[in-house]
């Protein structure tokens, strides 16, 4: 394996974390931290972590992008789920969920358009 694929598979997996911790955490404790970042249109933070996360997996993992796809809507799913815990006390939004593969698209179509450019 090539360092560059470790590279991009690590980058993915940071991200993912980075996600799931801004998506998960109760919106008093990110104000706590002092998190406020993306834009204030909630649904271009779902387009744009997803195409992210879709961009960084694909060059991990060039030969597995249904599977990315796949594993990406169920996390976007997984998170809209557990948002509804009294424990988060977050909206759950089923748009959100489809920003997240809207994004999950937009992350593969400019992974396919970056794999025949180069």
């Amino acid at each position: 394996m090539k360092y560059y694929k470790v590279a991009e598979r690590v980058a993915f997996g940071v991200m993912l974390v980075v996600v799931l911790a801004l998506a998960l955490l109760p919106l008093p404790r990110l104000k706590d931290f002092g998190i406020d970042i993306g834009f204030h249109y909630d649904k271009l933070n779902h387009i744009t972590a997803f195409a992210v996360l879709m961009f960084l997996g694909s060059l991990g993992w060039p030969e597995r992008k249904m599977r990315l796809i796949i594993f990406l809507a169920l996390v976007g799913a997984g998170i809209e789920v557990l948002q509804g815990l009294p424990l988060i006390a977050r909206d759950v939004d089923l748009l959100d969920w489809v920003a997240d593969c809207v994004g999950v698209a937009c992350g593969l179509a400019a992974a396919i358009w970056g794999e025949r450019t180069a």
